[in-house]
């Protein structure tokens, strides 16, 4: 066996093993992925998924965030069922009290409110005023009452001492929206984070008082998660200021009790 040959086999090793050791320096570096499910409101749609992606997502790269967005009621029922979830947040304290009640979270934190818009379709074609006698003969779409924002509904209307002829009540506050900006409805009631997010698709509608009726959303670990830890990790972002400071872009207000 040649010195040069000697030479050529002793190169080759060193290479081996230094890429093997650059493999295992990769490998160790890996962070395993943890998978979050978080159950939320209709209306927490577009801040959530905003938190996710310039908060989560560049400080905490582990998590991997999937949401489920609807009406609150069919969230609590959905996890009452056995629906995997790990967070839950509503648009109201009720349906979180009744999740609640039946042992399915725990520690229930607030952290928004929000009231309700009255909006038309862009210009307006029903050349409605308000929550008045301009309403009458129109096409008005509400929340059903069994969701946070048809429950608001019933209670501005008590408030107002008014009457509501809606022709349609919709599962949640997203349907109602999109009826409005589609033109199949000639005014709705939504929060003011949905009309806000509608852009140049609607107009909203002053109406003296609408602000009595507020909206407490709370959020709080769904019991028996598997991802506890992670779970909190959330919750805690969407308590802190840059949380916060998203959720107030879209029209949320912050809460105090």
């Amino acid at each position: 066996m040649n010195l040069k040959f000697l030479r050529s086999l002793a190169l080759s090793t060193a290479v081996i093993l230094i890429l093997s050791a650059c493999g295992s320096d990769v490998d160790s570096n890996k962070v395993a992925t943890t998978k979050l499910t978080v159950f939320a409101a209709k209306s927490l749609t577009r801040a959530f998924t905003q938190i996710d992606e310039e908060i989560i997502q560049k400080k905490y790269p582990q998590l991997s965030v999937t949401f489920s967005f609807d009406g609150s009621n069919t969230l609590v029922k959905q996890i009452f069922e056995g629906a995997p979830a790990d967070v839950l947040a509503t648009a109201d304290q009720q349906n979180m009290a009744n999740a609640a009640t039946q042992g399915l979270v725990e520690d229930v934190q607030p952290f928004a409110s929000n009231i309700l818009a009255l909006i038309v379709p862009t210009g307006n074609p029903a050349n409605i005023t308000g929550l008045n006698s301009s309403l009458n003969g129109t096409k008005l779409v509400i929340c059903a009452a069994r969701v946070p924002c048809g429950n608001a509904t019933l209670r501005l209307a008590e408030k107002l001492g008014i009457t509501l002829n809606p022709v349609s009540e919709e599962k949640n506050v997203g349907d109602v929206r999109s009826k409005v900006e589609k033109g199949e409805a000639d005014a709705g009631l939504v929060y003011i984070t949905d009309a806000r997010s509608c852009g140049d698709k609607v107009e909203i509608i002053e109406v003296p008082g609408i602000d009595q009726v507020i909206n407490i959303y709370p959020i709080a670990v769904v019991k028996g998660t598997d991802q506890p830890s992670a779970a909190k990790t959330f919750i805690e972002v969407v308590l802190s200021p840059a949380g916060q400071q998203i959720l107030a872009e879209y029209g949320f207000k912050g809460y105090s009790s």
